[in-house]
């Protein structure tokens, strides 16, 4: 096993004006599930080609514990890839496609068989060692890449969004499975999403990227409570945090005509505009008179356990859609008007021109 270090990596396609990612300063400790996050196109998936060998690095470094891995071939980083579409050789078997690797690498039949084995009782796979991939889930066959992984014994995993091509309910069952074994064998892992909720759940640390650049990186509820910039507190969340424009007095923020009240931290830092957020979870229902928020319901959304309130407010600076958690089969309907407000201690407070967090 092994740490992993960006050291101002950097990727510039030919012909492109903008690096595909900007100097990327990231340290992956050795165990350690590294989630790399973003919308398309934010350089994610090249910051991990970059370290698989995949995509060449322009300038800066990468290492795999105390080597230098810039620009050595794929074959000599000792890693392993799992991909998006499986990369599975539909005319060999489930055993064959774990151990052909192996065989590539000149190890043994008994060895090889032996490393399949267990592979494949990790992934409840050994009823299936005969199958050709054609006869497979597309679960199974995931679990199959996974394999072939595995019997590497790499000193880091690299997973593209592996789980892009299973159907929700699947997704779910499968990132337990692969947040399970990972801290079960204790493999370094560097893993690409898209799904922010993914990240959430599967992620030791989370690095949120935009446009090449990282963004924050930290513990999923370490980004969830204190996004760094507006664009990590809009992107970290589902439903995403209610981000309303504002100016400050007082102590408090005035979003139109109705004041918010802030953290006084964050009021004296206060120079200019400034955008305020509210998780859709930290708004709490208060009376006409009592000077909150008014919402019109467009939407309830019941969940069972829980239910959202979507909503419009005329008031100047909210959201197109504002979202508000509320306690399950609460009788609220389409058309009705509710008031919500928030403690200071739950408004997110930024500097609307530069996006920095101002709150503590």
């Amino acid at each position: 096993m092994a740490s992993v270090t960006y050291n101002k990596a950097q990727r510039v396609y030919p012909g492109a004006k903008q690096p595909a990612v900007d100097n990327l300063d990231l340290e992956i400790e050795d165990g350690e599930f590294m989630v790399l996050v973003g919308p398309s196109g934010c350089g994610k998936s090249t910051s991990l080609r970059m370290l698989a060998g995949l995509e060449e690095v322009t300038s800066g470094s990468i290492q795999i514990g105390d080597r230098d891995v810039t620009h050595l071939p794929p074959k000599d980083r000792d890693i392993a890839m799992v991909f998006q579409n499986y990369a599975l050789y539909p005319h060999m078997s489930v055993a064959d496609n774990m151990a052909f690797s192996l065989k590539m690498a000149g190890i043994d039949r008994a060895e090889r068989m032996k490393r399949v084995q267990e592979a494949a009782k990790l992934l409840d796979l050994t009823d299936y060692l005969d199958r050709k991939p054609k006869a497979l889930s597309g679960g199974q066959r995931q679990r199959v890449a996974m394999g072939r992984a595995i019997v590497r014994e790499p000193q880091v995993f690299c997973m593209d969004e592996p789980l892009s091509n299973l159907d929700a309910k699947l997704r779910v069952s499968t990132r337990t499975q692969i947040a399970a074994l990972q801290q079960r064998l204790g493999v370094t892992t560097v893993y690409v999403t898209h799904d922010q909720i993914e990240a959430m759940t599967m992620g030791d640390r989370v690095a949120v990227l935009k446009d090449g650049v990282l963004q924050q990186v930290d513990t999923p509820l370490a980004l969830y409570d204190k996004p760094a910039n507006l664009f990590v507190a809009g992107f970290i969340g589902s439903p995403g945090m209610n981000l309303m424009s504002a100016s400050a007095h007082d102590g408090m923020a005035t979003i139109g005509g109705y004041d918010v009240p802030i953290d006084r931290s964050a009021a004296t830092k206060i120079t200019g505009a400034i955008t305020v957020g509210v998780r859709p979870e930290n708004w709490r229902m208060v009376g006409a008179k009592d000077g909150g928020l008014p919402v019109r319901v467009t939407v309830v959304e019941e969940l069972g356990a829980d239910a959202y309130i979507y909503g419009t407010c005329d008031v100047e600076g909210t959201p197109a859609n504002v979202v508000v958690r509320i306690e399950a089969r609460r009788d609220h309907q389409k058309g009705q008007t509710v008031y919500v407000t928030t403690d200071p201690a739950h408004v997110h407070v930024f500097d609307t021109e530069t996006g920095a967090r101002l709150s503590a």
